[in-house]
């Protein structure tokens, strides 16, 4: 009797053992899909990371190249402020020079007009000269003293080409002076619309970069 029971108590024990390893399977097979998805998931997290840290590079460099800019259109509008001052002082130093031509021009007819009078001056010289002669021909008496005074005349007429040789010189010089100082203002126009030019292009610059900026 002892004997059948516990030979029934032996396979009761055989039969729950095949319940038992799929419990077991079960569980292994739960672990091992809780394991995948945990190196999924931390694949994933790690591929986030390395996302987020290029994304975060690409941004500070971004940043990097807008400061880099604003710091060139700084320098830039700078170095415009600096051409429109130098634009304005060579403007006003040909303004000055137009003065000076100008006065130059006045100073060189009023002293063709004093030569012109000084010809006609010495024109009438000659022609008293002549009725000087004419009068000492006649007037032998009168010849000594119509030789000092032809002597005076000859002097005051040396002297009066002397001026005028002076004159002629000083007229020559401010030609020249007039000539140099015409060719200085050619280049001085020819360098202002340079920087003019200069200006325009760095302004066109200025404002691609304004809107690239933007």
């Amino acid at each position: 009797m002892q004997k059948r029971k516990k030979k029934n108590d032996l396979e009761l024990s055989d039969q729950e053992k095949p319940e038992s390893n799929g419990e077991e399977k079960n569980k292994l097979r739960q672990s091992a899909l809780a394991n995948k998805e945990r190196v999924l998931g931390s694949d994933e997290k790690e591929r986030r990371e390395k996302e987020l840290t290029i994304a975060n590079e690409e941004l500070a460099f971004q940043i990097r190249e807008k400061e880099k800019r604003a710091a060139e259109l700084i320098i830039a509008n700078e170095e415009l402020v600096f051409q429109n001052e130098e634009k304005e002082k060579r403007a006003a130093e040909l303004a000055i020079a137009n003065k000076e031509l100008i006065f130059q021009n006045e100073q060189k007819e009023r002293r063709a007009a004093e030569l012109i009078i000084a010809n006609e001056e010495l024109a009438f010289q000659n022609k008293e000269k002549e009725k000087r002669a004419a009068e000492l021909a006649i007037a032998n008496k009168e010849l000594a003293f119509q030789n000092r005074e032809k002597e005076k005349r000859a002097q005051e007429k040396e002297k009066r080409a002397a001026e005028l040789i002076i004159a002629n010189k000083e007229l020559a010089f401010q030609n020249e002076e007039k000539e140099k100082r015409a060719a200085e203002l050619i280049i001085a126009n020819e360098e202002l619309a340079y920087q003019n030019n200069e200006k325009e292009k760095r302004a066109t610059e200025l404002i691609i970069a304004n809107k690239e900026l933007a």
